[in-house]
């Protein structure tokens, strides 16, 4: 007699199977703790300082709690390279800084802040930045120019948490000939 000739026997194998993936599930190891992964950005810090020739910034300190989580080098606008240095914040939002020798500079903040519209100007560390904010992406903007160099922080966090690490910037030396 086989198995699965009755729908009793059809049953039988549905509540084996179940059971087995049950068993699975309560055997499996499973975390409940965040997990986001942490980069290490100052070899990529180090390479954008060596190939460009203008004064480099970069986060004297990370701000505490928060998980630098991405970063990288790439080509902007007219052979400008531009760094990247993404971060999880301390309220779990998204920022990010960016800097680029990039010319005109209006052009690399405006793309950065998805926005050419300025709603103030907030002072950091006694130093003036430009403020966007784009609603509907809700990402807000820091933008600073300096001679050669364009310093962008953007992304979900709030205007303090933007601030603390437009604060935590600072000149990076240029490396030794």
């Amino acid at each position: 007699m086989r198995l699965t000739r009755t729908f009793y026997s059809y049953a039988v194998a549905l509540l084996v199977c179940l059971a087995a993936v049950g068993l699975f599930l309560l055997m499996t190891p499973q975390s409940r703790t965040e997990r986001i992964p942490k980069r290490d950005y100052s070899i990529t810090l180090a390479n954008f300082n060596r190939a460009v020739p203008y004064k480099v910034w970069g986060p004297a300190q990370d701000p505490g709690g928060w998980v630098p989580n991405s970063n990288r080098i790439a080509d902007g606008a007219n052979g400008a390279k531009v760094l990247y240095l993404g971060y999880a914040t301390a309220k779990r939002e998204h920022a990010m800084f960016a800097q680029s020798g990039e010319q005109p500079s209006a052009g690399f903040g405006n793309r950065m802040a998805n926005s050419d519209k300025s709603v103030g100007t907030e002072q950091v560390n006694g130093q003036p930045w430009d403020k966007r904010f784009r609603e509907d992406k809700n990402q807000r903007t820091l933008i600073r120019t300096l001679p050669g160099v364009t310093l962008v922080v953007t992304g979900t966090a709030d205007w303090p948490e933007l601030a603390q690490l437009a604060a935590a910037l600072k000149e990076v030396p240029k490396p030794a000939a």
